[in-house]
């Protein structure tokens, strides 16, 4: 794991961002003290979209409007 100064962290916090976005985990230190730590959040860790339309198509069977269309659906919603 890369450690950045804080003031270069300050300066370059979207290139930080950018590499994060990509995985990496990088530490922020203040005075060579670790202070923080960028890392991706867990909604940032894709599954593959094989993966995931198997799973919206898993999910979509056995489940019926039971007639009711969308419009419907919305409508109802507004009152």
């Amino acid at each position: 794991m890369e450690s950045v100064g804080a003031y270069e962290a300050k300066t370059h916090l979207p290139k930080l961002l950018d590499r994060v976005a990509r995985g990496e985990s990088i530490t922020i230190t203040k005075h060579g003290v670790p202070v923080a730590i960028l890392q991706p959040t867990d909604s940032a860790r894709r599954a593959p979209v094989t993966e995931t339309i198997g799973r919206l198509k898993a999910f979509r069977g056995g489940r019926r409007l039971n007639g009711l269309s969308i419009r419907e659906m919305i409508e109802e919603g507004r009152k």
